[in-house]
């Protein structure tokens, strides 16, 4: 049996006793070196929240979500789980997250019991791909970072992320809008496909601005720049395990008013692609005024 892990804690959602027309959970902070709410964590507990209220045999395949509010790193989320409808293969939830009574995030998601259709993807060629095991970590490049309180936003994540293009931490190497790295949980999750599946979310938040600052020479190190998540959007294709190495493959194909968008898609190592995501983000770089 494995033993839950930070991740596992971060993503937890519980049964707050209350009692409205909607369901009410709550979820753990994860503090952040900015004092904000992370947006893939309350995207992977909103994921979490609404899927507690439909039945196990129903899989979330879409979430749709907005960010309206920055919220708290420090303070408990609430989530009010709507639960709008339950057809004969389709379940849809409202969730909205709060703090102190404000909502800080919407989201719409669907869930669908496993059916057998017409399926095919496009294909993608990871020969000459290098292994995730033959990547450097984050540590072994920025381990000598620890002591910097803003540095440890990248080294203490729960993901082992390790990219096959140059990273964009302090210098961006190629000026490019597209990029790829693997990704997997640092530590073993249960057999909860839910769990897996709200991990993912959580995990996509991290580098989906990436592709829209590296198009743009602008590494995260950058003083004056501000950025902040607007929307979420995600569709569950396959089954998959957010511990097994995926390969995440980012581009952005347009940028402009102070947002930039970013289309994401996770490959496990058989070139299957389980999941695909997409952000528009604000952007605003230094001396800008959009």
């Amino acid at each position: 049996m494995t033993v839950p892990s930070d991740l596992v804690a971060m993503l937890s959602v519980i049964d707050s006793g209350a009692r409205t027309q909607e369901d009410i959970l709550t979820g753990p902070p994860h503090p952040t070196p900015h004092g904000r709410s992370f947006g893939g964590q309350v995207v992977g507990q909103a994921i979490a929240a609404g899927g507690a209220t439909v039945p196990e045999d129903r899989h979330i395949h879409s979430m749709h979500g907005y960010f309206l509010r920055p919220g708290s790193s420090s303070e408990r989320m609430t989530f009010e789980v709507a639960r709008l409808h339950d057809g004969r293969s389709f379940s849809t939830r409202r969730v909205q997250a709060y703090q102190n009574g404000t909502v800080l995030m919407s989201m719409i998601a669907s869930f669908q019991g496993i059916e057998d259709g017409a399926e095919h993807q496009e294909s993608i060629d990871l020969t000459g791909l290098p292994d995730p095991e033959s990547l450097p970590t984050v540590w072994e490049k920025y381990g000598h970072l620890a002591d910097n309180g803003r540095a440890s936003w990248v080294l203490n994540r729960p993901f082992d992320m390790r990219y096959v293009d140059s990273d964009i931490v302090l210098s961006v190497e190629e000026r490019t809008s597209a990029q790829r790295l693997w990704l997997r949980a640092r530590d073993t999750l249960p057999d909860t496909a839910l769990l897996h599946s709200a991990a993912l979310a959580f995990a996509s938040d991290y580098v989906l601005m990436e592709p829209v600052l590296r198009r743009h020479g602008v590494p995260w190190a950058t003083p004056g720049l501000s950025t902040a998540s607007l929307d979420h959007a995600m569709w569950f294709h396959r089954p998959f395990r957010a511990d097994e190495w995926l390969l995440y493959e980012l581009d952005s194909p347009t940028s402009q008013g102070g947002r930039g968008l970013a289309h994401g898609r996770f490959y496990n190592r058989d070139g299957a692609l389980v999941a695909s995501v997409a952000q528009e983000s604000m952007i605003r770089l230094p001396n800008s005024t959009d």
